[in-house]
C-alpha cells in the first residue's frame, strides 16, 4: 500500500474537523471562525463561509447532500445548504462540540459540553437532553435508530432517536481515558469475521497456538477461521454475504478511539468485541472507509494510520508536522484528506498493490490486506486463509504456499498430493523481519530478492547461499526441478537471462539481450525462451543456439503453453496473441496481463482478478492444416477445439490419406461411420491394394462429392463401383448416363433398382410397373398383394403363364389374403394344383364346392371330411361331426366324440340324450366289429353293453323328470313298471347319473298308489339303507310309516304274466327281467314298459335267415280254429287267458306246442323252430330284428296277433302300435332313436 500526495493547502488556523460532500466533489473544512469549501479534484479553495463568530469545532454533512452543518465555540449551529447558504441558525447554553447527521431520516444531531439537541426540518423546535459529562464525539447507526454518544469521562451513551438512553458503556480507564473519537461501521457484512474472533488477543496470529497445542494426530484437521489455517470458502460467499438485518444486534458495530491510547470494537447492545488494542498514541480521529473495510487514525503521533476492520495496522498514509485532528475518506474511493493542528490540509491517493503468486493451475492472492485467497483455476474453488496482519508478499509452488507478514514468513503445505486438493496447513515459521523486492518458495527453500542480490534460506530460517547479481532483478520464476535442487528463470534489467540451480553457487547466463527484461517464460521442453523487454517486444530465443527465432510487438507480458512445445500466447494493447510455430498470430479482444497458458486455458491478470480464460485453438490448428501437418494439427486440436474443428481435421486428414490421424479425429467426434471406411481401407492396404485413386474415391463418395468419386473410379478402372454408388443413391439419371448405351443387362438392372427405390420411397404403383418391364413379376406381385390391389394382381395372374408356377402360387395366396376365393381357385385351376384347390375350399368353409370336388376325386375324401367334422365340432354340430368322422373313415374319432357326447349328457342329467348317444355308439362298434376281424369280440361285447346302457338311461329319463320336476308326464302304471324294470336290472354296479334312491322311491310311491302294498313296503325297506336326499327324507320317512297300516301283499291285476309259459311272476322277481319258472326273457315295451305278448324263438342248425323268411312268407293255408283265449277286462288292466275246459288244440299250432313242451329245469331252454314250424307261422305274427353282420338275426312271435306290436326298424325296439304313434306325432321320430318318419330305414 502506497499513499501517494495529490494536493495540499495550508490554512492559518488548527484545521478541527472535516466533511466530504457525498457525491466527493466538494470538501468542508472548519478552520478558525470560518468554513473553507475546497474543490477536492484539485484542492482549489471555492469559497470562505462565514458565519461564526469563533473556532468552528465541528462539521457534517446530510447524506442526501442538500445541507450541512457548522457548530462553533459560540454556541451556535448553523444550517448550510448545498449552494453554500446559510439557512438556519441555532444555539446551545455551551460550545458545540460535534455534530452528526441522521444518515437516514437526515435529522441533525448537535452535541454541546453539557446537553446535546436532535433537530429536523419537519420541526422548528430542538429538543435537547442534559449529558452527564462533555460530549466529545457522536455517531449515528447505519439505519439511523441509534446515536452513540462519547463522553470525557470515558462512557458511551446510545440513545434512540428521541434521546433516551438505551445502552450505557462504562470504559475501564473511566474518566483519565476520555473518549474522543467514535464511528459505526458503514457495512454489516463484517459480523461473520467479528463472532469468530470474539475472545482472540488482536495481536496473536493464532495459527501459532494451535499447532502447539493440538496433538500431531489432529494436524490433518481443517479448523476454523480463528488463524492462520484454511478453510474452503464458496467465491464471496464468507466476505460478501450479508447478514440477517433483523439480527439488529449484530448489525451495528462500532469503533471506540480513547485518550488511554485504546482502540476497542463494541456491539449495539454495549458488548465488547474482542480486546482493546493498544495503540501508543493519543487518537483524535477516527473514521471508516465507505465499505468498512478498512479504518483511518490520526492523533498525536502525526501521521495518519491505516488499521483493518478489525484493527490491525497496515501501515501509513502521511506523515504530517503537527497532531492530526482529522481525517477522512472520499466517498466511494480510495483518497484521503488530513486536517493537521497547524493547517495543512493534504489529500492523498491510496494505492494497494496486487500481491499475488502463480504457479500452473494455483493462484494466490491478497484479499483485505491481511488474508491469502488460494483459487483453483480450473475447479474454481477458493480458499480463505486468514493471517491477522498485513501481508506483505505471496509465493506458490506445486504443494507449497509462502506468505510474508511484516515480523515472520510462514510457510504452508498441502495436506495431500491430490492435484485438487485445497486444504493447507502450516509446515515451518520464520519468525524474522525480512527487507525484500521479490519472494519465491521451492520444495525445501524461500528464495529472497534484495535489488541486485538473491538469497536462499531454508525453512528454519537458516540462509544457505547468496547471489550478487549485476544489475536489478526484475523477474525471477521457479521453472521446476527436483526437489532442493529446482532451477530458476532470472531477468535483470540490463538485458542478461540467468538460470540459477537452487544447491548450486555459480549462475548460468543462458543469454544477454540490449533492453531490459520485464517477463520471462520457458517451453515445455526447456529449449526455447521467450522475452519480453521494456519496448513491449516480445522474443523468442533458441536457448541453445542463442538465436533470435522471431519477436513480435505489442507485448506485456508472455506465457509458453505447458502441453504444446511450439505454442505461445501474449498480450499487450488490449489484445491477446497467440502465435503456433512461425505462424502469423493470432489475435483477439482481452483485457489484463497473461501469466499462464496450459491446454487450452489461458490465465489472465485483469486489476485484482485472476481468470481462465477458454481460447479454441482453431486458428494455429488450421494454420498447420493449410499446411498439411496433420500430425502437428492433431496436436493443437488436443489441446481445445470446437467438434466442428475436430470435424474439418478428420476430413482434411482423410482426404490427405493420413488415416491415423483422422481415424483419432473421427473418434474424438465419434463418427463411426467414417471410422468404418479407415478400418476398411487399413484392411484393403494391409491386403496389399495401393491404389490411392481408389481409397480417396471411396472417401469422396462417403464425403458427397459423387462426380467427383465417379471420375476416380473410373480412372482406377473400376466403373462398376460408380455404378453402384449412383444406384445406391437412386441418382438412376446420372446413372444411365454414366454407363451410356451399354449392355442390356445392366440397363434391366437399372430398371430394377430403380423400381427398388420407388419401392422404398412409398411410390409403389410406379414399382410395380417398373418391376413388371423388368420380368420381377414375384416384386410386382408381393406390393400388389401388400396394398391390396386386386386388379393388378388379375391382370399379373392372367398374363402369366401357367408353367410359371411359383409367381401364380403367390397370386393365388394374395388372393386368398384379400378374400377373393374366386380368383384364387381360376389360379389353382389354371396350374391344376387340386390339392391346394381342395385346401381353399375347406378355408372358406365352401362344403358343397369340396364335396363335388371329393366325388370326382375320392382321395381327397380324407382332406375334405376332416375339416369338416372338425367345423362342425366346432360348431357344436356334435352329431353331425360324429357321421362326418364316421363317413372319412376316422373310426376313432368317430367314437371319441360319441363317448364325450355321452358322458356330458349323463353329467348334465339328460338321460334321454345319453341314451341315444349309448345306441349310436353301440351302433358304431357293430360298424368297426363288421369292419375290422381283429376288433370284434371286444366290439361285439362293447356292444351289448352300450346297448343294454341305452335301455336303462332310455327308462331312468322318465323316473329323472318325475322325481326333479313338479309334474308328472307318465302314467302312473308306467312308472311303475319302468322303475321295476330299472331295480331287476340294476342287480351289479349301477351306471353314472342313475339313482337308486330315485329308482326305488318312485316304486314306492307307485307301488303304493297302484296297491302293491307288499313291494311298496320293500322299496321302502329298501331306501332305509340307502343315503337319502333331505328333499326326500321326510316323504319317505311318512311312507315308511304310512305303508305298514295297508295289507302285505301285492294286486293281483300288476302281476306280470309270462307269455311262454303262462306263469304269473311276483312283482320283485330275484332273477331279473325273466320268468321264474321257464327263464324266458321278457320283452318290453320301450314305451310303458309293459311286458309283450312275444315270445324269442331261434332257428334249428342249417336253417339261414333268409331261408327262415321265405318260409315264414309262404303263408301255409291252416284252417279256422275256434278260439280257445278269453278275454278278461278289468279297472285297471286287460288280460287274455286260455280257456283250459275245451278241447286242447295245441297240435294245431306247431309253435304253441313247441312252448309247452320243450320247457322244464332250472336252465333257460329256448324255443328252437324247425322248417315245418316256420312254414306255419303268419308273416304279421313275426317279427324280426334284422341286426347286420357279425350278428345274429333275431326272431320273435306274437301270441296275440290281434294286438299289433310296432318295431321300429333302425333301433329295434318294440313298441304298441298305438303308444308307437302318438309318439312319432310328438316327437316327429322314433322315441328310441330318433330316426325321422320318413327315413325308410338302416
Amino acid at each position: 500500500m502506497r499513499a501517494v500526495l495529490t494536493w495540499r493547502d495550508k490554512v492559518e488556523q488548527c484545521i478541527y474537523d472535516l466533511a466530504f460532500k457525498p457525491d466527493g466533489s466538494q470538501l468542508i473544512l472548519a478552520a478558525g471562525n470560518r468554513l473553507l469549501v475546497y474543490d477536492t479534484s484539485d484542492g482549489t479553495l471555492l469559497q470562505p463561509l462565514k458565519g461564526h463568530k469563533d473556532t468552528v469545532y465541528c462539521v457534517a454533512y446530510a447524506k442526501d447532500g442538500q445541507r450541512f452543518a457548522s457548530g462553533s465555540a459560540d454556541k451556535s449551529v448553523i444550517i448550510w445548504t448545498s449552494k453554500l447558504e446559510g439557512i438556519l441558525k441555532y444555539t446551545h447554553n455551551d460550545s458545540i462540540q460535534c455534530v452528526s447527521y441522521n444518515p437516514v431520516t437526515h435529522q441533525l444531531a448537535s452535541c454541546s459540553s453539557n446537553d446535546f439537541g436532535l433537530w429536523s426540518h419537519e420541526q422548528k423546535s430542538v429538543s435537547k437532553h442534559k449529558a452527564s459529562s462533555k460530549i466529545t464525539c457522536c455517531s449515528w447507526t447505519n439505519d439511523g435508530q441509534y446515536l452513540a454518544l462519547g463522553m470525557f469521562n470515558g462512557i458511551i451513551s446510545i440513545r434512540n432517536k428521541s434521546g433516551e438512553e438505551k445502552v450505557k458503556i462504562e470504559r475501564p480507564g473511566g474518566s483519565l481515558s476520555p473518549i474522543w473519537s467514535i464511528s459505526w461501521n458503514p457495512s454489516s457484512r463484517w459480523e461473520n469475521f467479528w463472532m469468530n474472533r470474539e475472545n482472540e488477543d488482536a495481536e496473536e496470529v493464532i495459527v501459532n497456538k494451535y499447532f502447539q497445542e493440538i496433538p500431531s494426530t489432529l494436524k490433518s484437521t481443517v479448523y476454523s477461521s480463528q488463524g492462520s489455517e484454511a478453510e474452503e470458502e464458496e467465491p464471496e460467499e464468507e466476505d460478501d454475504s450479508p447478514r440477517d438485518d433483523n439480527s439488529e444486534e449484530h448489525n451495528d458495530i462500532m469503533a471506540v478511539a480513547d485518550w488511554g491510547q485504546k482502540l476497542s470494537f463494541y456491539q449495539l447492545s454495549g458488548k465488547q468485541i474482542g480486546k482493546d488494542r493498544s495503540l501508543n498514541f493519543d487518537p483524535c480521529c477516527i473514521s471508516y472507509f465507505s465499505k468498512g473495510e478498512y479504518i483511518l487514525l490520526g492523533g498525536s503521533d502525526k501521521q495518519v494510520s491505516l488499521f483493518t476492520k478489525d484493527g490491525v495496522r497496515l501501515g501509513t498514509v502521511g506523515e504530517q508536522n503537527s497532531w492530526v485532528w482529522t481525517c477522512k475518506v472520499k466517498p466511494e474511493s480510495n483518497y484521503v484528506v488530513v486536517g493537521c493542528q497547524d493547517g495543512t490540509i493534504s489529500f492523498y491517493q491510496l494505492i494497494f498493490s496486487t500481491v499475488h503468486g502463480l504457479y500452473k493451475n494455483r493462484y494466490a492472492y491478497r484479499d483485505s490486506m491481511t488474508d491469502v485467497i488460494v483459487q483453483h483455476l480450473i475447479t474454481e474453488q477458493k480458499v480463505r486463509i486468514k493471517c491477522k496482519d498485513l501481508v506483505k508478499k505471496i509465493a506458490i509452488y506445486k504443494n507449497r504456499l509462502a506468505i510474508q507478514l511484516p515480523e515472520k514468513i510462514l510457510i504452508y503445505e498441502l495436506y495431500s498430493d491430490d492435484s485438487s486438493d485445497m486444504h493447507y496447513r502450516v509446515k515451518e515459521k520464520i519468525v524474522k523481519k525480512f527487507e525484500c523486492n521479490l519472494l519465491v518458495v521451492c520444495a525445501n527453500h524461500i528464495i529472497l530478492c534484495q535489488e541486485k542480490r538473491l538469497q536462499c534460506l531454508s525453512f528454519n530460517g537458516v540462509k544457505e547461499r547468496e547471489w550478487q547479481m549485476e544489475s536489478l532483478i526484475r523477474y525471477i520464476k521457479v521453472i521446476g526441478g527436483p526437489p532442493g535442487r529446482e532451477g530458476l528463470l532470472v531477468g535483470l534489467k540490463n538485458g542478461q537471462i540467468l538460470k540459477i540451480f537452487v544447491d548450486n553457487l555459480f549462475a548460468i547466463v543462458l543469454l544477454k539481450q540490449a533492453t531490459a527484461v520485464r517477463c520471462l517464460d520457458m517451453s515445455a521442453s526447456r529449449n526455447k525462451l521467450a522475452v519480453v523487454d521494456e519496448n513491449d517486444t516480445c522474443l523468442v530465443y533458441d536457448i541453445h543456439s542463442k538465436e533470435l527465432l522471431f519477436q513480435e510487438p505489442n507485448a506485456n507480458s508472455v506465457a509458453w503453453n505447458t502441453q504444446c512445445e511450439d505454442m505461445l500466447c501474449f498480450s499487450g494493447g488490449g489484445y491477446l496473441n497467440i502465435k503456433a510455430s512461425t505462424f502469423p498470430v493470432h489475435q483477439q479482444k482481452l483485457q489484463g496481463f497473461v501469466v499462464g497458458y496450459n491446454g487450452s486455458k489461458i490465465f489472465c491478470l485483469h486489476v485484482f482478478s485472476m481468470s481462465a480464460v477458454e481460447v479454441p485453438q482453431s486458428a494455429p490448428m488450421y494454420q498447420y492444416l493449410d499446411r498439411k501437418m496433420y500430425k502437428e494439427a492433431y496436436q493443437i486440436a488436443c489441446l481445445g477445439v470446437t467438434d466442428a474443428d475436430w470435424r474439418e481435421l478428420a476430413m482434411e486428414a482423410l482426404e490427405g490419406l493420413e488415416f491415423e490421424t483422422a481415424k483419432k479425429a473421427f473418434t474424438r467426434v465419434q463418427d463411426l461411420r467414417y471410422l468404418e471406411l479407415i478400418t476398411s481401407i487399413e484392411e484393403r492396404k494391409k491386403r496389399g491394394e495401393t491404389n490411392n485413386d481408389l481409397f480417396l474415391a471411396d472417401v469422396f463418395s462417403y464425403q458427397g462429392k459423387f462426380h467427383e468419386a465417379a471420375k476416380l473410379y473410373k480412372r482406377s478402372g473400376h466403373e462398376n463401383l460408380a455404378l453402384d454408388m449412383y444406384t445406391d443413391l437412386c441418382m438412376f439419371e446420372y446413372a444411365k448416363d454414366f454407363l451410356g448405351s451399354g449392355d442390356p443387362k445392366e440397363t434391366k438392372m437399372l430398371i430394377t433398382k430403380q423400381a427398388d427405390w420407388a419401392r422404398n420411397i412409398n411410390e409403389p404403383k410406379a414399382a410395380v410397373e417398373m418391376y413388371i418391364s423388368a420380368g420381377e413379376h414375384v416384386k410386382a406381385i408381393e406390393i400388389s398383394g401388400s396394398h391390396g390391389w386386386v386388379d393388378m394382381l388379375i391382370d399379373i395372374a392372367r398374363r402369366l403363364d401357367k408353367a410359371e408356377r411359383e409367381p401364380l402360387l403367390l397370386c393365388a395366396d394374395y388372393f386368398k389374403k384379400l378374400d377373393n376365393s374366386g380368383y384364387a381357385a381360376e389360379t389353382y385351376l389354371k396350374i391344376g394344383d387340386l390339392k391346394s384347390l381342395v385346401q381353399l375350399h375347406v378355408e372358406t368353409q365352401r362344403w358343397d364346392e369340396a364335396f363335388a370336388l371329393g366325388e370326382k376325386h375320392p382321395e381327397f375324401k380324407v382332406d375334405i371330411y376332416v375339416p369338416y367334422a372338425q367345423w362342425l365340432a366346432e360348431n357344436d354340430r356334435f352329431e353331425e361331426a360324429q357321421k362326418a368322422f364316421h363317413k372319412a373313415g376316422r373310426q376313432g374319432e368317430a367314437v371319441r366324440v360319441l363317448e364325450q357326447l355321452t358322458h356330458n349328457a349323463v353329467v348334465e342329467s339328460r338321460f334321454s340324450d345319453a341314451a341315444y348317444y349309448y345306441w349310436m355308439l353301440s351302433m358304431q362298434c357293430l360298424d368297426i366289429a363288421q369292419a375290422d376281424p381283429a376288433q370284434k369280440d371286444a366290439m361285439l361285447s362293447k356292444f351289448h353293453h352300450f346297448q343294454h346302457l341305452a335301455e336303462l338311461y332310455h327308462g331312468y329319463h322318465a323316473i329323472q323328470r318325475y322325481t326333479e320336476e313338479p309334474f308328472s308326464f307318465h302314467l302312473p302304471e308306467t312308472l311303475f313298471n319302468i322303475s321295476r324294470f330299472l331295480l331287476h336290472s340294476l342287480t351289479k354296479d349301477t351306471p353314472l347319473g342313475i339313482s337308486k334312491v330315485n329308482t326305488l322311491f318312485t316304486l314306492a310311491k307307485q307301488s303304493k298308489a297302484l296297491g302293491a302294498y307288499k313291494l311298496a313296503r320293500h322299496a321302502y325297506d329298501k331306501l332305509q339303507g340307502l343315503q337319502i336326499p333331505a328333499r326326500f327324507q321326510k316323504s319317505i320317512e311318512l311312507g315308511s310309516l304310512t305303508i305298514r297300516s295297508k295289507p302285505f301283499h301285492d294286486s293281483e291285476e300288476l302281476v306280470p304274466l309270462c307269455y311262454r309259459c303262462s306263469t304269473n311272476n311276483p312283482l320283485l322277481n330275484n332273477l331279473g327281467n325273466v320268468c321264474i319258472n321257464c327263464r324266458q326273457p321278457f320283452v318290453f315295451s320301450a314305451s310303458s314298459y309293459e311286458v309283450l305278448h312275444l315270445v324269442e324263438f331261434y332257428l334249428e342248425e342249417g336253417i339261414t335267415d333268409e331261408e327262415a323268411v321265405s318260409l315264414i312268407d309262404l303263408e301255409a293255408p291252416r284252417p279256422k280254429r275256434e278260439n280257445k283265449w278269453q278275454e278278461i277286462t278289468s279297472n285297471n288292466s286287460q288280460t287274455l287267458r286260455l280257456d283250459e275246459t275245451m278241447d286242447s288244440m295245441g297240435d294245431d299250432d306247431p309253435f304253441t306246442a313247441k312252448l309247452s313242451f320243450e320247457q322244464g329245469g332250472s336252465e333257460f331252454v329256448p324255443v328252437v323252430v324247425s322248417r315245418s314250424v316256420l312254414r306255419s307261422m303268419s308273416r304279421r305274427d313275426v317279427l324280426i330284428k334284422r341286426w347286420p353282420p357279425p350278428l345274429q338275426w333275431q326272431y320273435f312271435r306274437s301270441l296275440l296277433p290281434d294286438a299289433s306290436i310296432t318295431m321300429c326298424p333302425s333301433c329295434f325296439q318294440m313298441f304298441h302300435s298305438e303308444d308307437y304313434e302318438l309318439l312319432v306325432l310328438q316327437h316327429t321320430c322314433c322315441p328310441y332313436c330318433r330316426r325321422p318318419i320318413d327315413d325308410p330305414g338302416p
